[in-house]
Protein backbone atom coordinates (compact mmCIF):
# COMPACT_ATOMS: atom_id res chain seq x y z
CA UNK A 1 0.00 0.00 0.00
CA UNK A 2 1.42 3.38 -1.03
CA UNK A 3 0.79 6.07 1.56
CA UNK A 4 1.81 8.89 -0.76
CA UNK A 5 1.71 9.29 -4.52
CA UNK A 6 5.02 7.95 -5.82
CA UNK A 7 6.51 9.21 -9.08
CA UNK A 8 7.28 5.73 -10.41
CA UNK A 9 3.67 4.63 -9.96
CA UNK A 10 2.37 7.82 -11.56
CA UNK A 11 4.62 7.42 -14.62
CA UNK A 12 3.66 3.78 -15.02
CA UNK A 13 -0.02 4.73 -14.95
CA UNK A 14 0.56 7.58 -17.39
CA UNK A 15 2.69 5.75 -19.97
CA UNK A 16 1.44 2.21 -19.42
CA UNK A 17 4.79 0.83 -18.30
CA UNK A 18 7.90 1.67 -16.35
CA UNK A 19 9.28 5.03 -17.48
CA UNK A 20 12.58 6.49 -16.30
CA UNK A 21 14.46 9.76 -16.62
CA UNK A 22 17.67 10.47 -18.51
CA UNK A 23 19.40 13.37 -16.72
CA UNK A 24 21.50 15.55 -19.02
CA UNK A 25 23.71 18.59 -18.64
CA UNK A 26 22.58 21.04 -21.30
CA UNK A 27 25.59 23.32 -20.87
CA UNK A 28 23.50 26.15 -19.47
CA UNK A 29 24.42 28.77 -16.90
CA UNK A 30 22.22 30.79 -14.56
CA UNK A 31 21.34 34.50 -14.29
CA UNK A 32 22.08 34.16 -10.60
CA UNK A 33 25.69 33.28 -11.48
CA UNK A 34 26.63 35.14 -14.64
CA UNK A 35 26.01 38.61 -13.21
CA UNK A 36 22.58 39.36 -14.63
CA UNK A 37 21.09 38.98 -11.14
CA UNK A 38 24.06 37.93 -9.04
CA UNK A 39 27.42 36.21 -9.31
CA UNK A 40 27.19 34.10 -6.21
CA UNK A 41 24.28 31.83 -6.99
CA UNK A 42 22.08 30.39 -4.24
CA UNK A 43 24.09 29.85 -1.06
CA UNK A 44 23.61 26.06 -1.16
CA UNK A 45 24.28 25.57 -4.87
CA UNK A 46 27.48 23.82 -5.93
CA UNK A 47 29.73 24.82 -8.81
CA UNK A 48 27.95 22.32 -11.09
CA UNK A 49 24.47 23.44 -10.11
CA UNK A 50 23.54 20.04 -8.63
CA UNK A 51 24.86 18.29 -11.72
CA UNK A 52 28.04 16.76 -10.27
CA UNK A 53 27.07 13.30 -11.47
CA UNK A 54 26.68 14.51 -15.06
CA UNK A 55 29.38 14.71 -17.72
CA UNK A 56 29.39 17.74 -19.95
CA UNK A 57 29.42 16.02 -23.33
CA UNK A 58 27.34 16.79 -26.42
CA UNK A 59 23.70 16.30 -25.47
CA UNK A 60 23.02 13.48 -28.00
CA UNK A 61 26.08 11.63 -26.65
CA UNK A 62 24.81 11.89 -23.07
CA UNK A 63 21.43 10.47 -24.09
CA UNK A 64 22.96 7.74 -26.27
CA UNK A 65 25.37 6.63 -23.55
CA UNK A 66 22.54 6.45 -21.04
CA UNK A 67 20.38 4.35 -23.34
CA UNK A 68 23.27 2.01 -24.09
CA UNK A 69 24.23 1.57 -20.43
CA UNK A 70 22.68 -0.83 -17.93
CA UNK A 71 20.24 1.96 -17.05
CA UNK A 72 18.90 1.92 -20.59
CA UNK A 73 17.90 -1.72 -20.16
CA UNK A 74 15.70 -1.00 -17.16
CA UNK A 75 12.81 0.47 -19.16
CA UNK A 76 11.44 0.95 -22.66
CA UNK A 77 10.32 4.53 -22.21
CA UNK A 78 12.34 7.52 -21.06
CA UNK A 79 12.02 11.21 -20.24
CA UNK A 80 14.95 13.49 -21.04
CA UNK A 81 15.59 15.63 -17.97
CA UNK A 82 17.56 18.86 -18.46
CA UNK A 83 18.67 19.00 -14.86
CA UNK A 84 21.30 21.45 -13.68
CA UNK A 85 21.38 25.22 -13.81
CA UNK A 86 18.71 27.18 -15.72
CA UNK A 87 17.54 25.28 -18.79
CA UNK A 88 15.45 28.03 -20.37
CA UNK A 89 18.14 30.70 -20.01
CA UNK A 90 19.30 31.17 -23.62
CA UNK A 91 18.02 32.39 -26.95
CA UNK A 92 14.96 30.57 -28.25
CA UNK A 93 16.92 29.27 -31.24
CA UNK A 94 19.61 27.80 -28.96
CA UNK A 95 17.02 26.30 -26.65
CA UNK A 96 15.34 24.59 -29.59
CA UNK A 97 18.66 23.22 -30.87
CA UNK A 98 19.50 21.78 -27.46
CA UNK A 99 16.08 20.27 -26.81
CA UNK A 100 15.88 18.84 -30.33
CA UNK A 101 19.35 17.33 -30.05
CA UNK A 102 18.22 15.19 -27.10
CA UNK A 103 15.37 13.52 -28.98
CA UNK A 104 17.42 10.82 -30.67
CA UNK A 105 15.34 7.72 -29.98
CA UNK A 106 11.70 6.69 -30.18
CA UNK A 107 11.94 5.48 -26.59
CA UNK A 108 11.92 9.11 -25.49
CA UNK A 109 8.36 10.05 -24.54
CA UNK A 110 8.90 13.15 -22.44
CA UNK A 111 10.85 16.34 -21.94
CA UNK A 112 11.49 17.64 -18.41
CA UNK A 113 13.02 21.12 -18.10
CA UNK A 114 14.41 22.45 -14.81
CA UNK A 115 14.59 26.24 -14.68
CA UNK A 116 13.89 29.42 -12.72
CA UNK A 117 10.52 31.21 -12.70
CA UNK A 118 12.15 34.46 -13.82
CA UNK A 119 13.32 32.63 -16.95
CA UNK A 120 9.81 31.66 -18.02
CA UNK A 121 8.23 33.98 -20.59
CA UNK A 122 5.79 33.71 -23.46
CA UNK A 123 8.50 32.93 -26.01
CA UNK A 124 9.73 30.03 -23.89
CA UNK A 125 6.16 28.84 -23.37
CA UNK A 126 5.51 29.00 -27.12
CA UNK A 127 8.59 26.85 -27.79
CA UNK A 128 7.71 24.26 -25.15
CA UNK A 129 4.19 23.96 -26.54
CA UNK A 130 5.60 22.85 -29.91
CA UNK A 131 6.76 19.61 -28.25
CA UNK A 132 3.42 18.75 -26.69
CA UNK A 133 2.02 16.96 -29.75
CA UNK A 134 4.61 14.19 -29.49
CA UNK A 135 5.98 14.42 -25.96
CA UNK A 136 4.89 14.86 -22.39
CA UNK A 137 6.33 18.23 -21.30
CA UNK A 138 7.11 19.19 -17.70
CA UNK A 139 8.79 22.25 -16.22
CA UNK A 140 10.45 22.16 -12.80
CA UNK A 141 10.75 25.35 -10.77
CA UNK A 142 12.72 25.96 -7.58
CA UNK A 143 10.59 27.66 -4.95
CA UNK A 144 12.45 26.47 -1.82
CA UNK A 145 10.33 28.69 0.46
CA UNK A 146 7.48 31.20 0.37
CA UNK A 147 9.25 33.43 2.90
CA UNK A 148 10.72 36.28 0.84
CA UNK A 149 13.11 37.22 3.67
CA UNK A 150 14.60 33.71 3.73
CA UNK A 151 14.62 33.77 -0.09
CA UNK A 152 16.79 36.90 0.00
CA UNK A 153 19.01 35.34 2.64
CA UNK A 154 19.71 32.32 0.43
CA UNK A 155 20.17 34.64 -2.58
CA UNK A 156 17.35 33.07 -4.58
CA UNK A 157 17.01 36.16 -6.73
CA UNK A 158 13.25 36.38 -7.37
CA UNK A 159 10.07 37.09 -5.43
CA UNK A 160 7.14 34.85 -4.62
CA UNK A 161 5.03 36.95 -7.00
CA UNK A 162 7.41 36.06 -9.85
CA UNK A 163 7.09 32.39 -9.00
CA UNK A 164 3.29 32.54 -8.94
CA UNK A 165 3.25 34.28 -12.32
CA UNK A 166 5.42 31.56 -13.89
CA UNK A 167 3.20 28.76 -12.59
CA UNK A 168 0.11 30.55 -13.91
CA UNK A 169 1.73 30.88 -17.35
CA UNK A 170 2.49 27.16 -17.39
CA UNK A 171 -1.06 26.38 -16.31
CA UNK A 172 -2.47 28.48 -19.15
CA UNK A 173 -0.29 26.55 -21.61
CA UNK A 174 -1.32 23.23 -20.02
CA UNK A 175 2.29 22.39 -19.21
CA UNK A 176 2.81 20.42 -16.00
CA UNK A 177 4.66 22.26 -13.24
CA UNK A 178 6.77 20.53 -10.58
CA UNK A 179 7.92 22.59 -7.61
CA UNK A 180 11.08 22.15 -5.52
CA UNK A 181 10.94 23.03 -1.82
CA UNK A 182 13.60 22.76 0.89
CA UNK A 183 13.49 22.01 4.59
CA UNK A 184 16.18 23.36 6.91
CA UNK A 185 17.06 26.66 5.22
CA UNK A 186 18.81 29.33 7.32
CA UNK A 187 16.37 31.23 9.58
CA UNK A 188 13.51 29.01 8.45
CA UNK A 189 10.75 28.31 10.99
CA UNK A 190 8.02 25.69 11.24
CA UNK A 191 5.57 28.45 10.33
CA UNK A 192 7.46 28.94 7.05
CA UNK A 193 7.06 25.26 6.21
CA UNK A 194 3.36 25.45 7.02
CA UNK A 195 2.88 28.51 4.83
CA UNK A 196 4.85 26.98 1.97
CA UNK A 197 2.69 23.86 2.09
CA UNK A 198 -0.51 25.92 2.21
CA UNK A 199 0.71 27.97 -0.76
CA UNK A 200 1.40 24.86 -2.83
CA UNK A 201 -2.17 23.73 -2.22
CA UNK A 202 -3.43 26.95 -3.80
CA UNK A 203 -1.51 26.30 -7.02
CA UNK A 204 -2.31 24.01 -9.88
CA UNK A 205 0.84 21.89 -9.90
CA UNK A 206 1.40 18.27 -10.87
CA UNK A 207 4.21 17.44 -8.46
CA UNK A 208 6.72 18.47 -5.82
CA UNK A 209 10.29 17.59 -4.95
CA UNK A 210 11.16 17.88 -1.27
CA UNK A 211 14.82 18.38 -0.39
CA UNK A 212 16.71 18.58 2.88
CA UNK A 213 19.21 21.42 3.17
CA UNK A 214 22.69 19.93 3.03
CA UNK A 215 26.08 21.58 2.86
CA UNK A 216 28.48 20.86 0.03
CA UNK A 217 32.04 22.04 -0.45
CA UNK A 218 32.88 25.43 -1.92
CA UNK A 219 29.50 27.03 -1.24
CA UNK A 220 28.50 30.06 0.77
CA UNK A 221 26.57 27.76 3.08
CA UNK A 222 29.78 25.86 3.85
CA UNK A 223 31.44 29.16 4.77
CA UNK A 224 28.53 30.01 7.08
CA UNK A 225 28.74 26.56 8.67
CA UNK A 226 32.47 26.92 9.36
CA UNK A 227 31.85 30.38 10.84
CA UNK A 228 29.12 29.01 13.10
CA UNK A 229 26.37 30.92 11.32
CA UNK A 230 24.42 27.84 10.21
CA UNK A 231 23.60 24.61 12.04
CA UNK A 232 22.73 21.55 9.90
CA UNK A 233 19.36 19.97 10.61
CA UNK A 234 18.98 16.56 12.24
CA UNK A 235 17.36 13.56 10.60
CA UNK A 236 14.56 13.67 13.17
CA UNK A 237 13.86 17.32 12.36
CA UNK A 238 13.76 16.55 8.66
CA UNK A 239 11.44 13.57 9.07
CA UNK A 240 9.10 15.58 11.30
CA UNK A 241 8.71 18.35 8.74
CA UNK A 242 8.72 16.01 5.75
CA UNK A 243 5.81 14.20 7.38
CA UNK A 244 4.00 17.51 7.87
CA UNK A 245 4.34 18.45 4.20
CA UNK A 246 3.18 15.07 2.88
CA UNK A 247 0.19 14.75 5.22
CA UNK A 248 -0.94 18.31 4.46
CA UNK A 249 -0.28 18.45 0.70
CA UNK A 250 -3.08 17.72 -1.76
CA UNK A 251 -3.40 13.98 -2.36
CA UNK A 252 -3.34 14.44 -6.16
CA UNK A 253 0.11 16.05 -6.22
CA UNK A 254 2.82 13.58 -7.23
CA UNK A 255 5.75 13.29 -4.82
CA UNK A 256 8.76 13.19 -7.15
CA UNK A 257 11.31 12.86 -4.37
CA UNK A 258 11.56 13.18 -0.61
CA UNK A 259 15.29 13.75 -0.31
CA UNK A 260 18.13 15.28 -2.27
CA UNK A 261 21.24 13.22 -3.01
CA UNK A 262 24.46 15.06 -2.25
CA UNK A 263 27.64 13.66 -3.87
CA UNK A 264 29.56 11.84 -1.13
CA UNK A 265 32.85 13.45 -2.09
CA UNK A 266 31.35 16.94 -1.77
CA UNK A 267 29.03 16.51 1.21
CA UNK A 268 30.13 18.38 4.33
CA UNK A 269 27.06 17.97 6.57
CA UNK A 270 24.72 16.45 7.62
CA UNK A 271 26.23 12.99 7.21
CA UNK A 272 22.84 11.26 7.42
CA UNK A 273 22.08 12.68 3.98
CA UNK A 274 24.24 9.90 2.53
CA UNK A 275 21.79 7.30 3.82
CA UNK A 276 18.75 7.65 1.61
CA UNK A 277 17.14 4.53 3.07
CA UNK A 278 17.15 6.10 6.53
CA UNK A 279 14.84 8.78 5.17
CA UNK A 280 12.65 6.51 3.04
CA UNK A 281 12.31 3.83 5.71
CA UNK A 282 11.95 6.37 8.49
CA UNK A 283 9.05 8.10 6.76
CA UNK A 284 7.35 4.81 5.87
CA UNK A 285 7.69 3.59 9.48
CA UNK A 286 6.01 6.68 10.93
CA UNK A 287 3.22 6.72 8.34
CA UNK A 288 2.52 3.02 8.82
CA UNK A 289 2.55 3.17 12.61
CA UNK A 290 0.23 6.20 12.69
CA UNK A 291 -1.85 5.11 9.67
CA UNK A 292 -1.17 8.35 7.83
CA UNK A 293 -1.64 9.13 4.13
CA UNK A 294 -0.78 11.96 1.81
CA UNK A 295 -3.22 14.83 2.34
CA UNK A 296 -4.95 13.22 5.31
CA UNK A 297 -4.47 16.40 7.38
CA UNK A 298 -5.00 18.92 4.59
CA UNK A 299 -7.07 21.84 5.84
Amino acid sequence: MERYRHLNTYLKEKFGERTLKIPVDGGFTCPNRDGKISKGGCIFCSQRGSGEHLKLKPIPVQVKEHLESYRGKRANKFIVYFQNFTNTYDTISNLKKKYDSSLIDEKIVGLDIATRPDCINQDVIKLLKTYKNKLDVTVELGLQTTNDYVAKLINRGYSLATFTKAVNMLNEARIDAVVHIMIGLPNETKEDIIKTTEYLNTLKISGIKIHSTYIVKDTILEKWYKEGKYEPITLDYYLENLLYVITHIDKNIVIHRITGDAPKELLVEPKWNMHKKWILNGLDKIMNEKNLFQGCKKI
